[in-house]
């Protein structure tokens, strides 16, 4: 049995919905509404971890100083900093809630595109809402494959050079933040920081794995996710660059 069918239930209540849509509408325009109303049911935590960067933004140069003020004593620095976060009422791992709370929906959905059902018997332009693109053919199921894993690849190339944009303007912030230090006193860069803007053509490799319902999902909350970090983040404030691969 596999791990995820201690979903099931949650699954029923998805697939009850989207069917419930699909008297009204096609199943694949379904598909989109349900993930859209998703989404904008998790907006107001989005809008949190927005108004939480910008907060630890703002407390950038504090942070900076307690770095160098306790550069050599870590728990004390860990106290400054539990203190100044406390204080200025920020939360260190707001930005992380979306991003949690999407999993669980995530998996809902990803059970129910890849488990057998009759939502999965409807088309897209005439391509089987459970075919994989292994299994394609012809030019018409292939032409439609093709919009689908391009407008994934164009969300990919956004998110990316958001990520990377962001992961710019961390290294001149912590270049600028060791000022006139030593060389010792320079923060050490993360491990994998430089792959991590890749990450956000994941969705395009995962996409070659699920069927057509599961990709049109995957770009409705691409879509929606690039779409909504621009209006979150319009005022110039960066976007941390972890948050940008989903």
């Amino acid at each position: 049995m596999s791990v995820l069918a201690v979903l099931d239930p949650a699954v029923a209540v998805a697939h009850a919905v989207v069917a419930a849509i699909a008297h009204v509408l096609p199943t694949a325009s379904a598909i989109v509404l349900f993930t859209v109303a998703v989404r904008l049911a998790l907006h107001p935590l989005a809008r949190a971890a927005a108004r939480g960067e910008k907060a630890r933004a703002t407390l950038a140069p504090k942070v900076a100083e307690l770095n160098r003020k306790f550069e050599d004593r870590p728990e004390k620095l860990r106290e400054a900093m539990a203190e100044l976060y406390r204080k200025e009422q920020v939360s260190p791992f707001a930005g992380c809630l979306p991003m949690l709370v999407q999993i669980p929906f995530f998996s809902v959905m990803y059970r129910l595109f890849t488990t057998p059902n009759d939502l999965l018997d409807h088309t897209l332009f005439g391509v089987p809402l459970g075919l994989h693109v292994s299994g394609a053919h012809g030019a018409g199921q292939w032409a439609v494959f093709g919009v689908l894993f391009a407008g994934l690849a164009a969300v990919g190339c956004v998110n990316f050079r958001r990520a990377r944009r962001a992961a710019a303007a961390a290294a001149t912030k912590a270049e600028a933040s060791a000022g006139t230090g030593t060389k010792a006193a320079r923060p050490a860069p993360q491990p994998g920081a430089a792959l991590l803007p890749y990450l956000s053509f994941g969705s395009v490799l995962f996409a070659a794995l699920v069927p057509v319902a599961a990709v049109l999902y995957l770009l409705t909350a691409g879509v929606w996710s690039a779409a909504e970090r621009a209006w979150l983040y319009r005022d110039g404030t960066p976007v941390p660059a972890a948050a940008l691969v989903g």
